[in-house]
């Protein structure tokens, strides 16, 4: 067996290794932090749409909104390229609990799908939006009207910006229409919004005169009954980056600014020697979704219309906002959406969102430069750090480490013996925790939100498969996540650019 020994430098205990044990505690006691927060921001989210859903019969009705001057105007925009089921959004969007002279439905459609039809489809998207409006009665076929973007590599920030052209929205609102009381809402062609989200946002408008940006709850789990195993795993881990992440990061910046503000008016010389170090530590990037989202017009005008300049319109959007000094709202009104049904649309789909993160790069390098700030900064750093570097490696590196935590604290455990007992305890913690955040209480908090989703869809799991897969696959989503991202950076080093295909859903 001596011939099977490890070699000697595998077995020492110097100042290298100890270094690298270091590392390895650093990093695992940052995953153990991480998904604790998750923890945090999950419960702090359902808590958040819990006590709103309450809430909604003290929001004004249809017919005290319509008599309100200050309540505001919604343009919901729809952008759909090859969109068969596009009917079931529209009918949603136009049961809306809103006056109907307030809420208009626009459509944006793309100039190639009229060119060239897509062959399992009985119409274009922009006819069957027409073939739908013909069957509403006639004060709802006043709501819907469609439009054709001409062909441009931007694809989706056209269609919207096509969308908000001023003759249309000139022929929508009336010439003399006030931006600054108009909302500009996304919905993808999936989409399944609530009925009260406009009530929802015209309530805080005429309470206390509202923001100027909001984004709503969105979970992946309008097709959860047509997913297998597998997908209805993705599907509840996808939705659950939107509760942990996405609006918990907007509730919890408002309540960060909210305590510096009283810091500022109770020590403004403190405030404003700590500010860079608050700015660059504490504050977070704003997350938009690209749909169940809201930006008032005049804000919206401010920066050029929907931004063109990368795969991605949605994230550039929060950065530019943020930039802006505008904090974005958290709407707890939830919106259902499609996950894509095959495991290559899964990898697809997150490709197209790394591409989106490697193009918000010069944005925010531009932005940084623009105004030298300690948030935009900050903006730069931690988009660099968590999404451009960690997103393609964190699969691996992470498991590598927790196993090098555990390997290396044997090799100090006489000399070191605290150390020793913490390199053993953070990575089976950071091990523990991911099956228990990730795998547990993900399913048992959205299955709290079941009830208040806006269409009728059973996400419990009733099976014991269902059960062991919904908890030792709960990376499974991740791991797609990362084969997306090295799709683009292989083609980027291969060819030298990577095209970012769209989710199709003509074929089920």
């Amino acid at each position: 067996m001596e011939g099977l020994a490890l070699p000697e430098w595998l077995q020492s205990t110097g100042p290298g290794w100890f270094a690298l044990f270091l590392v390895a505690l650093a990093v695992n006691s940052r995953a153990v932090l991480k998904l604790l927060l998750d923890w945090k921001g999950m419960r702090t989210t359902c808590g958040f749409v819990e006590a709103a859903y309450a809430r909604l019969d003290a929001l004004p009705d249809e017919a005290a909104l319509d008599q309100e001057p200050a309540a505001p105007v919604f343009v919901q925009l729809v952008p759909a390229f090859y969109e068969p089921g596009i009917a079931a959004t529209l009918a949603a969007l136009l049961g809306s609990r809103y006056p109907q002279t307030r809420l208009h439905v626009v459509v944006a459609t793309r100039e190639e799908e009229e060119r060239a039809p897509h062959p399992l489809m009985p119409a274009t998207t922009a006819e069957l939006v027409r073939r739908f409006r013909d069957g509403l009665p006639p004060w709802q076929q006043k709501m819907l009207s469609v439009v054709v973007a001409p062909a441009s590599p931007d694809r989706k920030a056209h269609q919207l910006n096509w969308a908000l052209r001023p003759e249309t929205l000139g022929a929508l609102l009336g010439e003399g229409h006030d931006p600054a009381r108009v909302y500009v809402g996304v919905s993808d062609a999936d989409s399944i919004p609530d009925r009260n989200v406009q009530r929802w946002i015209a309530g805080d408008v005429l309470a206390g005169g509202g923001r100027e940006a909001y984004q709503g709850v969105t979970l992946s789990l309008a097709n959860f009954a047509r997913l297998d195993h597998r997908g209805r795993v993705c599907a509840i881990q996808q939705s659950s980056i939107f509760i942990r992440v996405s609006i918990a990061r907007l509730i919890n910046e408002v309540r960060r600014l909210a305590w510096f503000a009283r810091l500022r008016r109770r020590a403004p010389r403190l405030a404003r020697v700590v500010r860079p170090v608050f700015d660059l530590c504490f504050r977070r990037s704003q997350i938009c979704l690209g749909h169940n989202q809201f930006v008032r017009l005049d804000t919206l005008r401010a920066l050029g219309g929907f931004p063109t300049s990368g795969a991605t319109e949605d994230s550039t959007l929060g950065y530019l906002l943020g930039a802006r000094g505008v904090l974005i709202g958290a709407l707890p009104l939830i919106e259902l959406v499609d996950l894509p049904e095959t495991t290559e649309k899964m990898v697809r789909q997150n490709a197209r969102w790394y591409k989106g993160v490697l193009d918000d790069v010069p944005v925010l390098r531009r932005l940084w430069g623009q105004a030298p700030t300690a948030f935009n900064l900050a903006q730069l750093c931690r988009h660099v750090g968590n999404k451009v570097v960690e997103w393609p490696i964190a699969a691996l590196v992470y498991p590598v480490v927790g196993f090098l935590g555990w390997h290396l604290a044997y090799r100090f455990r006489a000399d070191h013996p605290v150390l020793f007992a913490l390199g053993i305890a953070v990575p089976t913690l950071s091990l523990l925790l991911t099956i228990w955040v990730g795998g547990i209480v993900t399913q048992t908090l959205i299955e709290r939100l079941a009830p208040r989703f806006p269409a009728r869809v059973d996400i419990a799991r009733t099976s014991l498969a269902a059960k062991f897969w919904g908890v030792f696959r709960c990376q499974t989503y991740w791991l797609l996540a990362t084969r997306g991202a090295w799709r683009v950076l292989l083609s980027l080093a291969l060819r030298g650019h990577f095209e970012a295909s769209k989710t199709d859903r003509v074929t089920r």
